[in-house]
């Protein structure tokens, strides 16, 4: 089980899209930094659908986002001592 910790946007580069390419069912993805930019794009929250999200209330916060992202049974707002706990129940993080 792997912790996929996605930091840039989908627009400067590949990285979300090349996760989606090796991610596994029971993997996770934390979208940090401007990385949770793409969850207001319908074309993105459809592809990212199943799969369980971690995205951090402090990067939500810093972009002004809160009121903007959607609500989703597979998005889980978590704060950095959740990031901390998320990675060890990880088998592995790999920061794309």
């Amino acid at each position: 089980m792997i912790l996929h910790h996605i930091q840039s946007s989908v627009t400067a580069d590949n990285a979300l899209n090349t996760c989606l390419r090796y991610i596994d069912a029971q993997d996770s993805i934390l979208l940090a930094d401007d990385a949770l930019n793409c969850l207001l794009n319908t074309q993105w929250q459809q592809r990212l659908a199943d799969f369980k999200l971690y995205v951090l209330i402090e990067d939500i916060e810093a972009r002004g986002l809160s009121e903007r992202l959607p609500q989703s049974a597979n998005i889980s707002i978590i704060d950095y001592d959740q990031f901390v706990l998320a990675t060890l129940q990880h088998t592995k993080v790999i920061t794309w």
